[in-house]
């Protein structure tokens, strides 16, 4: 039930539930109390009148009650009073012959009055027995003195108390229910600004938000910021991987397409055979183009979550090694491959290692290695750090171009044509992504390459 409620309403009805309760409690309480007064109150009446009863009779000596009397006691006590007096022996006195029936279990004993309930002429009555010892020449002896009137204004006493306090209650409770329903509406005010002030924000504006909040939502403020920012950051990278593809592919797929138009218009098999070979040429480039932009949106992609995990890095270092040596010995390529420091698990992302190792490596193939060239492979474990490196003895790179061929689209092959320069950059991005860094080092020949791990 409170996930269909809005927020208002849910802390309504969380703080409103306990005071209800405690209301609800507080009737049953207050109509026990007011039971309870009702009859002490009138129980000490009653016994009152029986004390003057007594006493008028003695005095009376016998004689009954006088109407002016029995009038003031009924217009006193809203109910009328009946009694009975016994003397000694139990002789009748004076009163009525009907009282109700006493209790069996109740023994009325000297100078203690008896309250007891019972019903006089088929109406419910109070009644109580009071024994004296009366010091009169006619009544000398214990006498009892029995009274009990209708319970009328007994109950009507109690409804009213208890109306009274159901009235009372009730007024505070609606007061209460007033007060949360506007201290509410008040107490969320930061936060219904906070939602009109993101309402009225542009589909692309994605700034941090920087207005005043409540402690309360700081946490989610942040959140929201920190969501904003990853938003910002993927559509950034979204932006971004569209204009490098549409750069890109635009020229492969219109020379893709003249070289389909020229193979229609080949004037021999000699010349379509030609015209057919460099169009599967310029195919295969697109696709590795293609291939290798995908793979830098993958790398990005993954980088703004959380995939990291303890991972047996050197099994993965080792496995993209192995595939690359048995794939090079037809060229008569040498690849080494060594471990310094003690293994050990990694958290990191084992789809981008791969990707890393995999591009390295073909970089190295592709423009640092020779029919009968050597790669050496290294991984070295640091209690803070893992480095991986790949050194060739190749051509090497140019000390001004170490840092720019880590940027796309940068080749340093004359043609232009072994590569689609993104390698190196998906290498790049996936060391970012683990807190680290890709660089190109060495004065010797060749080319070297150090990957460093901070996670």
């Amino acid at each position: 039930m409170l996930r269909r409620l809005s927020l208002r309403g849910r802390l309504f009805l969380l703080l409103m539930s306990p005071l209800i309760v405690v209301a609800t409690a507080a009737t049953f309480a207050r109509y026990h109390v007011a039971i309870h007064l009702s009859r002490e109150l009138y129980d000490n009446t009653l016994l009152a009148v029986a004390l003057t009863i007594s006493r008028d009779v003695v005095i009376s000596e016998g004689d009954v009650l006088t109407e002016a009397l029995l009038d003031e006691l009924t217009s006193a006590l809203g109910d009328p009073v009946y009694y009975r007096i016994t003397g000694p022996g139990g002789s009748f006195v004076t009163g009525y012959s009907d009282p109700p029936q006493m209790p069996e279990d109740v023994t009325p004993e000297p100078g203690q009055p008896v309250f007891f309930d019972s019903a006089s002429l088929g109406t419910p009555v109070r009644a109580v027995i009071l024994r004296e010892f009366i010091s009169e020449p006619q009544f000398g002896g214990w006498v009892t003195v029995e009274v009990w009137q209708t319970v009328t204004q007994r109950h009507a006493l109690s409804r009213k108390l208890v109306i009274q306090s159901i009235i009372l209650l009730g007024t505070l409770m609606v007061t209460a229910a007033l007060i949360l329903w506007f201290g509410i509406q008040l107490g969320l005010k930061p936060l219904l600004d906070l939602r009109e002030a993101i309402g009225q924000r542009s589909a692309d504006d994605l700034r941090p938000i920087r207005r005043w909040v409540p402690p309360e939502l700081r946490p989610l403020v942040e959140t929201t910021n920190s969501l904003f920012e990853r938003l910002a950051r993927a559509f950034a990278l979204r932006d971004g991987f569209i204009s490098d593809a549409a750069h890109q592919m635009r020229n492969p797929v219109a020379a893709m397409q003249s070289q389909a138009e020229a193979a229609m218009s080949a004037p021999d098999e000699t010349e379509l055979r030609a015209r057919v070979a460099g169009l599967a040429q310029s195919a295969q480039a697109t696709s590795r183009l293609t291939s290798q932009l995908l793979s830098l949106e993958r790398v990005r992609g993954r980088s703004l979550k959380e995939f990291n995990q303890p991972t047996d890095l050197l099994a993965v270092v080792r496995e993209r090694v192995r595939a690359f040596a048995e794939a090079q010995l037809p060229h008569d390529i040498e690849v080494g491959f060594s471990v310094t420091g003690t293994p050990r698990p990694v958290d990191c992302d084992s789809v981008l290692i791969e990707e890393m190792v995999v591009n390295l490596l073909d970089n190295a193939a592709k423009y640092g290695l020779r029919a009968g060239g050597c790669l050496d492979v290294s991984v070295t474990f640091e209690p803070e750090s893992v480095t991986l490196r790949f050194a060739d003895d190749g051509p090497g790179v140019p000390p001004d171009q170490r840092e720019r061929i880590f940027n796309r689209f940068v080749r340093l092959d004359p043609d232009q044509s072994g590569g689609c320069g993104l390698g190196l950059s998906i290498a790049s991005d996936a060391a970012r992504a683990h807190d680290g860094e890709a660089r190109c080092i060495g004065d010797g020949p060749g080319a070297v390459f150090e990957v460093i791990l901070r996670r």
